[in-house]
Parts: C-alpha cells; structure tokens; sequence
C-alpha cells in the first residue's frame, strides 16, 4: 500500500482486501499472508491430510475466487 506505483494498484489492494475480510476470519488471514514469506507453509497445508487443514484451504480457496471475481480487470 505504501508503494508508489499509483493508485490503480492500490484500488486493487483494497479490493483483494475487502475479498478477504468477507472471506476468512482473522486468524485465517494471518495464517494465510505467512504463506507469502513461507511458500513451503502454504504446500504443507495444501497436501496436509487434517481436517483443519483442508477446510481452511477451501475457505483460502473461496478466497482467491472471491478476490479474482471481484477485482479483476
């Protein structure tokens, strides 16, 4: 957000992050921006075997469908 790359990027920002907030609880949002600085958290998770698990990655998954549908273009 603090970036100077105008406000077309920081439209979008705020749109991925409303797609989120209707999306994942809190918790779930942490978990998921750790996946940025940890990738190998986020594959743990995906091929994990745990019902948390799975049922966070659907919700994480309704996620990235919400924010594409919303934001693209």
């Amino acid at each position: 957000m603090a970036s100077d790359r105008g406000a077309g990027k920081r439209t979008l920002c705020t749109c991925i992050q409303q797609a989120a907030d209707a999306t994942l609880s809190g918790s779930d949002q942490r978990r998921a921006a750790k996946f940025f600085r940890d990738p190998e958290n986020a594959h743990a998770t995906w091929v994990s075997q745990s019902a948390s698990d799975d049922a966070f990655w659907e919700r994480y998954k309704s996620f990235g469908a919400t924010a594409e549908a919303y934001c693209a273009g």
